[in-house]
């Protein structure tokens, strides 16, 4: 393959780091990752990645590019680490609009492992590659460019001692999350800062692991508990590595769950299923109680800016990161990274204004999910036009079908895991099944009125 340059650097050794580091040690002859964090020796949380002490897994789609990308990563985590490969409609129990959705075999594979274990993995298949570099203690502070600022040559940084040190690059790639500093670094050399949208949900949840019995959930590997109202709490429990559960529950706008034995399992209590009480009840605690707090979903328009310096790109939550609950993330950042692969095979010509038009195609769907079903909760603020309503009101239809109906489960979760986008539940065989699903249920259960008319006619 051409190479497009001698060096290339990315800001960030998150999975979206690593995920956009592997694509272009493909293009450039040497890679270097900068990382503000020390790498652990273990698969251990980094200080940098607060989420990586709550629940996390791998979605059907996310699972499959990483495979693409680092061929036999999912069996590596499960040889070495202790991961789960499982059937995503089959061996994880769903429930949302307080429906729990019918189990079936489905070609939907998903990889169970904590996140520590997910990176660790990644970066070490990475780091063995002979032209990436990865230097931890780094920071970056700002962008060093062209005298006319129209090109970027590399970053500005902190790295061992060493202030002010500037590293040059023919690509910067900044993969820091959500609190890039990009829009700022923007501003310094004269260029138009994205526009935001912003969603507020205040989203916080409890998260506490605990040991995993063959016989907790029947041997399922996890239960995906979506808010719904009344009360809007959602919860999840996911096998891990070393024979463990992690258990996260939450809910919206500060309806924190407590970090106490007795009020944790009161509020799972409240949960429109019992399962994940159950097995926290009589289950082994192997950690303390940690919170996270998630305070809106946040998308940076940068498909839209008219002008952009050359030679860099923001990538991954940097662009777009929606509430953790729905797992995301990681695929996102994995179907960007395939995005930045086919930018690159078609040249360097205009690649921040092509691979934005592809970022965005790709996180438009997501988003809609994500953001669609936060606006079902009547207190967060956000547009709810006619469609956006009708979606939200259909997929409460089809939940209450597919609990019989596990054609329109598999169908329902092959968009929850990106592999089939929302229109294709609107298909003629789907919506019909839906109706179908729905008339049956109003046969099978008696309204209010029709089983009193019953009583009074059985009456003596």
């Amino acid at each position: 393959m051409n190479k497009l340059g001698e060096h290339a650097v990315v800001i960030g050794a998150s999975m979206s780091g690593l995920l956009a580091t592997r694509v272009l040690s493909d293009f450039y002859t040497k890679v270097t990752v900068l990382e503000r964090d020390a790498f652990p020796s273990a698969d251990v949380p980094r200080k940098g990645v607060p989420q990586g002490r709550h629940a996390h897994g791998l979605l059907a789609r996310g699972s499959a590019v990483l495979e693409d990308l680092f061929p036999g990563y999912s069996g590596e985590v499960v040889a070495q680490s202790g991961g789960l490969i499982g059937d995503v409609a089959n061996d994880v129990i769903w429930i949302g609009h307080n429906a729990r959705l019918a189990n079936s075999a489905s070609d939907l594979t998903g990889l169970l492992a904590s996140r520590p274990v997910l990176e660790g993995h990644l970066r070490r298949r990475l780091t063995s590659l002979p032209n990436i570099r990865a230097i931890g203690h780094c920071a970056v502070r700002g962008l060093a460019t062209d005298s006319l600022c129209r090109r970027v040559t590399g970053v500005r940084t902190n790295a061992e001692g060493k202030a002010g040190e500037i590293i040059d690059a023919d690509l910067v790639v900044d993969a820091t999350g959500r609190g890039s500093a990009s829009a700022a670094w923007l501003q310094a050399l004269n260029y138009p800062s994205p526009a935001e949208e912003r969603v507020e949900i205040g989203i916080s949840y409890t998260t506490r692991t605990y040991r995993r019995r063959p016989s907790d959930l029947d041997g399922k590997h996890g239960i995906v508990i979506a808010g719904s109202g009344p009360n809007w709490r959602n919860g999840v429990m996911l096998a891990q590595e070393c024979d463990s559960w992690i258990v996260s529950t939450g809910g919206y706008l500060g309806d924190d769950a407590p970090d106490n034995d007795e009020g944790f399992l009161r509020y799972l209590a409240t949960l429109p299923a019992m399962e994940i009480h159950d097995v926290v009840a009589r289950a082994e605690p192997l950690s303390d109680f940690r919170r996270y707090r998630y305070v809106a979903n946040l998308r940076r328009r940068y498909e839209k800016l008219a002008r952009f310096p050359e030679r860099y790109l923001v990538f991954g939550d940097a662009i777009c990161s929606f509430n953790p609950v729905y797992g995301q993330g990681i695929t996102v950042a994995a179907e960007e990274a395939l995005a930045l692969q086919r930018c690159l095979q078609a040249g360097p010509d205009a690649l921040a204004r092509r691979f934005y038009g592809a970022a965005a195609r790709i996180v438009d769907i997501p988003w809609d999910i994500a953001v669609g079903n936060d606006l079902r909760h009547p207190r967060v603020k956000g547009a709810r036009p006619l469609m956006r309503r009708f979606v939200n009101w259909y997929i409460g239809k089809l939940h209450c079908a597919a609990t019989r109906d596990s054609a329109l489960a598999t169908a329902f979760l092959q968009v929850v895991n990106l592999m089939m986008p929302p229109s294709s539940l609107l298909a003629p065989e789907i919506a019909r099944r839906v109706w179908q699903g729905n008339w049956r249920s109003m046969l099978s259960v008696p309204s209010p009125a029709n089983e009193a008319a019953r009583r009074s006619s059985v009456s003596p």
